[in-house]
């Protein structure tokens, strides 16, 4: 008599005689001759990618190749082929400070193609800006803040149930940071635990968005740390909309944002930003759960920007804390060397594209390169960011790194894009727990 047996039974008995793979079938792994993927300007760099296929090295496989000066690859490409698992790549030398870039790919024998960016400094301490600084920057900017401050701010609050427990309170705060500009943020202080006194006083953080105009969420993450965390929006758009009204609402708002006004520097989109997110950190100063002393601005990509951005026109800040910030050396390309996001001057998508005369543009721009944020902070700063980053250029991440002359660490991890390793999170909160015990004690 035959026995029906459920489904499942061949399924487990399948998993079990065979097991589930612990390693990719292939294996790669792509190496600089410099370990630290750092050389002098004229030395040679040459990257050496090994691959496994099921742990036999490839013999054969053809990897095509560019090499050249970073976002600037030549259209031609070359090829090497594996010899026992090795391909040696010769990248070339630079003559200039900069970076050079290598995409390579590879088919294996079924199929599937495997591809990467690799990218190698040339002595990044070196690197300069394109960026001039206009001799009324500051003054302008000045003026800028103290007409929003004349605004009233006006938070108004709306409960987020799902997000407030007996650890936090967390709600949704609308401001009114400029004339016509509002912008909303997710507000998350940390409640009194049992054995604590309930009017404890906490450092602030702010969290300024990425790049587009995706809706902002909640996090508990600095509020676990004993920190009260403003996580922003900048465009004004209210995040308890339907997804479906919300993204009919920013695509009219904000599409081509990055290039809307530039005709001047009091018609930029990024002025009325620039100036929210300060009155930001005047809201978060205003609440009585504030120790009075501790203001901390981190955030990465666009929000890296606006971090160096806000430390360096308020006055209230104390630490700064970017990743791979945006808007640095925003001219770069115009002199063939790769510039910050959003990559104008190259029309290669969207958020780079310029209606007005490059003329124009180019002074409008020079009040809002970070660039020159970075050359008047004065706060201790920790900046991290990655070799591989084809968003946001490492050169123009130098470019702005170079011009810091207030106390900084930076934390570089040649290997990563456009993200960051949870290491460089965790340094990051060190660093910061270490400068508020600091500044806590003066």
């Amino acid at each position: 008599m035959a026995i029906a047996l459920p489904l499942t039974v061949p399924a487990q008995k399948f998993a079990q005689e065979y097991g589930n793979p612990r390693k990719p079938f292939v294996q790669v792994m792509a190496i600089p001759n410099h370990a630290d993927s750092r050389y002098d300007v004229g030395q040679t760099a040459l990257l050496r990618i090994t691959a496994q296929e099921g742990g036999m090295p490839l013999n054969g496989t053809k990897v095509y190749y560019k090499a050249g000066a970073e976002m600037l690859l030549p259209d031609r490409s070359d090829s090497v082929a594996f010899d026992n698992g090795e391909a040696l790549i010769p990248m070339g030398t630079m003559h200039e400070p900069g970076f050079l870039a290598c995409q390579y790919e590879f088919t294996t024998a079924d199929g599937k193609k495997y591809s990467d960016l690799v990218k190698v400094a040339f002595s990044p301490e070196a690197i300069t800006t394109f960026t001039t600084m206009p001799k009324d920057f500051e003054r302008f900017w000045q003026k800028a803040l103290s007409e929003a401050r004349r605004v009233d701010l006006e938070p108004a609050y709306y409960d987020v149930p799902d997000a407030t427990d007996q650890q936090f309170e967390t709600r949704l705060v609308r401001l009114h940071v400029g004339k016509d500009k509002w912008i909303y943020g997710y507000l998350t202080i940390p409640l009194a635990t049992e054995g604590s006194t309930g009017d404890r006083k906490l450092p602030v953080v702010l969290c300024p968005p990425g790049a587009g105009s995706q809706k902002p969420f909640p996090s508990d993450y600095f509020g676990r740390q004993g920190m009260i965390y403003m996580k922003i929006e900048i465009h004004g758009n209210d995040p308890r909309l339907p997804d479906d009204e919300y993204d009919a609402m920013r695509q009219k708002k904000c599409d081509g944002y990055t290039g809307r006004g530039m005709g001047s520097r009091d018609t930029y989109y990024y002025k009325d930003v620039y100036v929210g997110c300060v009155r930001a950190i005047d809201f978060l100063c205003s609440l009585p759960q504030w120790d009075g002393r501790n203001v901390i601005v981190t955030g990465g990509s666009q929000g890296g920007a606006l971090t160096i951005v806000t430390a360096a026109l308020s006055d209230k800040v104390t630490l700064c804390a970017p990743f791979y910030p945006a808007l640095c050396d925003l001219t770069g390309f115009l002199h063939q060397r790769a510039g910050g996001w959003p990559k104008f001057f190259t029309d290669s998508y969207r958020d780079s594209r310029i209606d007005t005369p490059q003329e124009q543009a180019v002074e409008t721009l020079q009040y809002f390169d970070v660039v020159n944020f970075a050359r008047i902070l004065k706060v201790p700063t920790f900046m991290s960011w990655g070799y591989a980053d084809n968003t946001c250029s490492p050169t123009s991440v130098w470019a702005a790194w170079n011009e810091i002359k207030a106390p900084k660490q930076k934390d570089i991890t040649p290997s990563s894009g456009h993200w960051r390793f949870p290491s460089s999170q965790q340094q990051c909160l060190e660093w910061m727990k270490a400068n508020i015990k600091a500044n806590s004690s003066k």
